[in-house]
């Protein structure tokens, strides 16, 4: 499956967050980049499909999907050509992203495989409560 990812949070803030949690860089390295702030991406400026992509959509009437944590989650909003719009929170919007469908459940079905080829689920990667904690901890200076 094709993938199409970015990040666009809410605030400066956020970015500041992730860069000194030293998550920022491995999202960077899935895809996740930085491309805007607020509702840049959930306003339809997701930008092009790829043309062979759209051309594909088109062509078999296909319903292709999207998982955003923003709020909207109508037919056409994030792209004319996405019909299904999933809202998730951000960490099941890299999960489902990892996984390439919205047709699989996250809770049974694995999200990849490793190096080794060895399936990976999402309480493999989930993080605790007290690892979140921990987080927020550092970058907050509580």
């Amino acid at each position: 499956p094709w993938v199409k990812s970015s990040l666009a949070p809410g605030s400066k803030v956020v970015t500041d967050y992730l860069r000194n949690a030293g998550l920022q860089t491995y999202l960077d390295q899935l895809g996740f980049n930085l491309v805007g702030y607020g509702c840049t991406t959930c306003i339809g400026n997701s930008g092009p499909l790829p043309d062979d992509i759209s051309h594909c959509v088109a062509e078999h009437d296909l319903v292709v999907s999207s998982v955003l944590s923003g709020n909207r989650n109508f037919e056409g909003r994030v792209h004319p050509q996405v019909r299904a719009n999933w809202l998730a929170s951000p960490p099941l919007v890299v999960a489902y992203a990892l996984c390439g469908t919205t047709c699989s459940d996250l809770s049974r079905e694995p999200i990849g495989q490793d190096k080794e080829g060895n399936d990976v689920y999402l309480k493999d990667i989930w993080p605790s409560n007290e690892e979140i904690a921990a987080e927020v901890a550092k970058v907050s200076g509580t």
